[in-house]
């Protein structure tokens, strides 16, 4: 069974009525992403950064996949499909995606703010100041904030290395690190990019682009690779 691995950002989850703060001039909302998505934000107000998530949450839980996260689910019984996520959501998880990789966190989980490998499950609860892990911690968003490593990127490298077949849906290829993956594509492998937007690509590679939105892209993408085989 040949390996899929596929790069997912913003676009997937925008279909599914999850707004993008690139989408909104650096917003999200009425917020500056500074003000709730950095580590200084969280050292200068806390409560605020708090209250920003459990707002993203609460409204992650008002939304549902797309046909874009449903088809790469159903994918599985003909690709062993790996999906590296941008994203927070958990929507790819919800659709039925068994292999997801998150590098920029999780929005249903919480963590230490002194131990970052205790983890834990919060679904769709709020995270108030004042809830701390066992050690006594405050507990902080699982996210990787603007200017924080990003530590499952080494994990996301290798999986792009052993690829058989890789994909791109709703991502820029602006944001680095995530953008670098596609440099560990092997040579020569089939490559393609949904995304109704014109992306920039290294001319290295022969890439395949289906301009359409992940909902409709997809599924079309899929289907020219069953096609080839």
């Amino acid at each position: 069974m040949k390996k899929l691995v596929v790069l997912t950002g913003a676009g997937i989850s925008a279909e599914s009525g999850i707004r993008t703060f690139r989408d909104m001039g650096g917003l999200w909302e009425e917020y500056d992403v500074m003000e709730v998505a950095s580590p200084q934000a969280w050292h200068d107000n806390p409560e605020l950064v708090q209250r920003f998530y459990n707002e993203r949450r609460k409204q992650l839980f008002t939304v549902k996949p797309n046909q874009g996260h449903i088809a790469l689910a159903q994918a599985e019984k003909d690709f062993d499909v790996h999906i590296i996520t941008q994203n927070v959501d958990n929507l790819h998880e919800r659709a039925g995606s068994t292999k997801v990789l998150h590098l920029h966190g999780e929005l249903v989980k919480a963590r230490s703010t002194a131990d970052p490998n205790m983890v834990y499950e919060i679904g769709d609860k709020e995270l108030k100041m004042g809830d701390v892990c066992e050690k006594g911690s405050q507990l902080r968003p699982h996210i990787v904030w603007f200017g924080e490593a990003v530590p499952a990127i080494s994990d996301a490298a290798r999986l792009a290395s052993q690829a058989d077949i890789f994909a791109v849906v709703g991502t820029s290829l602006n944001v680095y690190p995530a953008a670098g993956l596609l440099d560990y594509a092997p040579m020569g492998i089939p490559i393609f990019l949904v995304d109704p937007n014109e992306v920039s690509v290294c001319s290295r590679f022969d890439v395949t682009f289906v301009k359409e939105p992940a909902s409709t892209g997809v599924p079309m993408m899929l289907e020219m690779i069953k096609n080839n085989m």
